[in-house]
Order: structure tokens, then C-alpha cells, then sequence
């Protein structure tokens, strides 16, 4: 029953994430094990979006060290759950819960050695800037807790990129790259300090090179003409390159016409959608707190009462009109949904 839910909702995310984003590039599955313990190390610039990502196309069934503070409801907290998310507890969230830790961090252990999949993000919290921050040590303590406990267990550590052209806006493009595998029991050395230290360095330099990476010096002035080159942000090792070349190699892309179409579809939609939408620009909007959350918020009400008040006005028009003319409604707003996100 189990495996029945996460399969449903898999499949129901995927198909919602494909009409969320205009692209979604997904490359190098092919280094993701499929019957080895996996722990995923990915860059978080996203907030729950990039969770999302990972789940739906990496090919597992993974679990999620998730931030303690969205699960204090407890209908999100169960539903969470559900999910295969695990609360993990910051400073942030009070000296008292940081203990919980270890309960959790024990669970990741007994999961790795049933050889399932974990997703974390090391850098320990979310971050809209295009840069890999430094890690944090909350990863290495599984992996070589895991190894003393199990020594003989083949943990595998596989680099995330996820990529995004404008991470907060709509409509978005996005990839993912899924990087070599490392070997955990690589990094066991006599000393933990010295291993902890090399096994978080070649971390970040491998999840560094799957997203773009724009150093924190001068990020501001380095942004801004990326802009201006009008790079494409889902092809990191090109735009590292620019960097790294001061622009030298740096191509100018493809500034994106204007298409005169898309404003009229854009409000035709909105018209078609009206109360979703203010609910989403009157309610939901001047609760998020944090950019970040921005998108997250956004596909959920793009999955939850944009589809509902869309069926709720099809059965309207069919109850009163017939139901040629709901489906007529249906099949046209569909197209234009899609022409608007996919094309325009």
C-alpha cells in the first residue's frame, strides 16, 4: 500500500512538474545505482521544488532529510511522513531539539543498510543565489557512522546539480544533472578529521560543477553580466567556464523575443482561472516569508486548486450547456494552458 501511495504521487508530481516547467532536462541517470545504498547530494536553491526534482527522476524511492520547521502542523507533519521525509533540526531551531538529531541520523544509517536512497542537502539550508555554499558536516556524520557500523556496506554518494534559468518565476526551465558516484569507504582514513575535511571538499567541488557556480566575490557585478551575456543557466559547465575565463570564452546567447500572443493567452487564462488566482496573489503570496518558498507555494496551488476549479467549472458548463460544450471548454483551455507554458 505503501509503494502504491509514493507511486501515485510520483507519477502525479511528474505529470505536474511537466506542466509547470517549459523544460525540465534530466541528464546522467545512468550514474545513479540501482540496488546499492545511495546518499544524493544536491545544492539547494528551491526550498521543496528541489526534493521534488530528485524524487521524480532519479529512478529511487528515496527518503529526505527535510528542515524541522514544516513539519509543525501536524497534517503537514503526517503527510510529510508519508513522503519519506525526515525532519532534521537546525540551531536555528532551538539548542533543545538538536538531540533529535540523532535519532534521525540512526534511521539514515539502518536505511542505508537495507540499501535504500537519501536525499540531503548539505549545504543546510536553501540559498536563491547561483552558488554552492560551504557544507556542512550534518552528511560526513552519517556516512562514516554508516561505515563503522556496517563496514563491509557499498555506499555510494552521487552529486546533484539542479539547475534553474529563474528559480522564483513562471514559467521556469530546470535541469538536473546526477553526478560520478564516490565511493564512501574511499575516504576511511585513521584520521576523521582529515577525512571529513577531504570527503566534504570533493563534495562541493563535484556538486559545484553540475550547477552553475558564481563565487560569492563580486556576485552582484559577475550576475549581471551573465545577464547581459544572456547565458543559459542549464548548461553549468559553460557558464563556469565564463567565469572562470573572466568572459573570455563567454558566448552571447539568444536574447528571447517578444511574442505578441502571449499576454492575450495570459489573461484569458487568468480570466478562466480568476479565483485560484486571487487566492494565490491575495492569500498565499503575502505569507511566504522567504523567496525561496515562492515556487514551492506556487506548483502546489498549480496542482491543487487549479485543477480542482477547472473540473468544478467543466461539470458547471456540462450540467447546464452539455457536454460538448464542456469538452470543447476543457480541450481549449488545456491547449492554451499548455501553448502558454510550453511555447510561448
Amino acid at each position: 500500500m505503501k509503494y502504491l501511495w509514493l507511486h501515485s504521487i510520483r507519477t502525479y508530481i511528474r505529470f505536474g512538474l511537466f506542466c509547470y516547467y517549459k523544460s525540465f532536462r534530466v541528464y546522467n541517470t545512468q550514474h545513479v545505482p540501482k540496488n546499492k545504498p545511495v546518499l544524493f547530494l544536491a545544492n539547494h536553491q528551491n526550498a521543496l521544488i528541489d526534493p521534488l526534482l530528485i524524487a521524480t527522476k532519479s529512478g529511487r524511492f528515496s527518503y529526505f532529510l527535510t528542515r524541522a520547521s514544516v513539519f509543525k502542523k501536524p497534517l503537514v507533519s503526517k503527510f510529510l511522513h508519508s513522503l519519506q521525509m525526515l525532519p532534521v533540526y537546525r540551531i536555528r531551531d532551538g539548542w533543545s531539539n538538536i538531540s533529535n538529531n540523532n535519532s534521525i541520523f540512526s534511521t539514515c544509517t539502518e536505511l542505508l543498510h537495507q540499501h535504500k536512497a537519501i536525499v540531503i542537502f548539505p549545504e543546510g539550508s536553501h540559498h536563491i543565489n547561483k552558488t554552492v555554499r560551504p557544507l556542512s558536516k550534518g552528511f560526513t556524520r552519517i556516512v562514516f557512522e554508516t561505515l563503522e557500523k556496517y563496514p563491509d556496506i557499498d555506499l555510494q554518494l552521487i552529486p546533484v546539480g539542479i539547475n534553474f534559468k529563474q528559480s522564483e518565476a513562471f514559467v521556469d526551465r530546470t535541469a538536473l544533472f546526477f553526478g560520478k558516484p564516490l565511493d564512501a569507504k574511499a575516504y576511511l582514513q585513521k584520521d576523521r578529521n582529515k577525512a571529513v575535511i577531504a570527503l566534504k571538499q570533493d563534495v562541493q567541488e563535484a556538486i559545484s560543477k553540475l550547477t552553475t557556480h558564481i563565487p560569492n566575490d563580486n556576485y552582484e557585478e559577475t550576475f549581471k553580466k551573465l545577464e547581459q551575456h544572456h547565458v543559459d543557466y542549464l548548461n553549468p559547465e559553460a557558464v563556469n567556464t565564463c567565469i572562470q575565463t573572466n568572459f573570455e570564452t563567454c558566448k552571447v546567447g539568444v536574447k528571447p523575443k517578444f511574442n505578441p500572443f502571449k499576454p492575450l493567452v495570459k489573461y484569458i487564462l487568468l480570466i478562466n482561472f480568476i479565483l485560484p488566482f486571487l487566492i494565490w496573489r491575495h492569500v498565499i503570496i503575502p505569507k511566504i516569508k522567504e523567496i525561496e518558498f515562492k515556487a514551492t507555494f506556487r506548483f502546489a496551488i498549480y496542482v491543487t486548486l487549479f485543477p480542482i476549479w477547472f473540473f468544478a467549472i467543466t461539470l458547471i458548463l456540462g450540467a447546464f450547456f452539455g457536454w460538448q460544450v464542456a469538452l470543447g471548454y476543457a480541450l481549449s483551455i488545456t491547449v492554451l494552458s499548455l501553448l502558454y507554458v510550453k511555447v510561448f
